[in-house]
């Protein structure tokens, strides 16, 4: 079994300190006193010093110091660093709060999943939006609406400028793999699991998704980091015999999310299962999977069941 604490804040080890290190997680795991941040490793030294010294804790010099300082290990790099150094630490006894999609491959995300499985920790995965109350309201209703048809949107300049424009693995994997799984998370929340899933692109960082959910739904899907727009947008619409309902995602509560982020650490380290765990990381990755095998051949495989 994982690590458990008892009246005390969770310790979180942090691996990383780019960007999303600093924008995300070392705010998050300091904000309140469901947990502490108890140390941060990352590749460069300088980095994880400075970051450290931000946010009251200390740098480590390794990957395996990091986890002597932990109950919980958050990760804020490239996947295909992520899945290999989870899996350690599931082994490990540590409890995960991973990042998207949680591999470089099915494969590996995998192996992931079965580590977590097979280690008896608990996994939370950060598909941020999923922590914000007015998503959680949006997919309650969804959940009595009658859906037709649906259409999301997930379009940033991402790639052109910000924190993340000079991301190697996102420019190689594109928005396909960086935000798709956002989109694809809230979708099947809201509608179901998939049961075909089509893709096609263009050489401009251009992605169109159809999905058929089992629920006789379907959603279109469009995804571009790549558009010089002033602020990125998320949207979500379902459409059906009573009309339409959409997420208002500009009501986006940043405290309440961090807040929300920070209690169910607290559960899962206690055993609770988060609706966003390694599994649901791990059916997510093969959607995206099945996406990315649709532009390769043109087909429009039949994707995984949810587990």
């Amino acid at each position: 079994m994982g690590a458990s604490v008892n009246d005390r804040p969770v310790n979180v080890g942090l691996v990383g300190a780019g960007p999303w290190a600093s924008i995300l997680h070392a705010p998050v795991w300091t904000g309140g006193p469901e947990a502490t941040l108890s140390a941060i490793w990352a590749r460069r030294p300088e980095a994880a010093s400075e970051l450290a010294a931000e946010y009251g804790t200390e740098a480590v010099p390794s990957f395996e110091a990091l986890l002597e300082r932990s109950d919980a290990v958050a990760f804020a790099v490239p996947p295909q660093v992520q899945w290999e150094l989870a899996v350690r630490a599931a082994r490990a006894g540590k409890h995960l709060i991973l990042e998207k999609p949680i591999a470089d491959s099915l494969d590996h995300a995998r192996e992931l999943a079965s580590a977590v499985d097979e280690s008896g920790v608990g996994s939370m995965v950060m598909f941020t939006s999923r922590f914000d109350p007015g998503v959680r309201t949006f997919l309650e209703k969804a959940q009595a609406f009658d859906t037709v048809g649906a259409r999301g949107a997930v379009i940033t300049p991402a790639f052109l400028r910000g924190p993340f424009s000079n991301s190697p693995w996102r420019h190689e994997r594109g928005a396909l793999v960086d935000v798709g799984p956002h989109i694809l998370d809230m979708l099947t929340a809201a509608l179901g699991p998939a049961a075909r899933i089509g893709a096609r692109s263009t050489d401009r960082g251009w992605f169109g998704l159809h999905v058929d959910h089992a629920s006789g739904a379907a959603s279109d899907v469009t995804l571009s980091c790549r558009i010089g727009l002033e602020r990125g947008r998320f949207e979500v619409e379902l459409f059906g015999p009573e009309g339409a309902l959409a997420l208002a995602a500009e009501t986006r509560d940043e405290a309440a999310m961090r807040a929300t982020m920070r209690t169910e650490l607290a559960g899962i380290v206690q055993g609770q299962t988060h609706p966003c765990d390694a599994r649901r990381g791990l059916y997510i990755q093969a959607l995206v999977d099945a996406a990315e095998r649709s532009l390769g051949d043109g087909s429009v495989p039949v994707a995984p069941a949810e587990p």
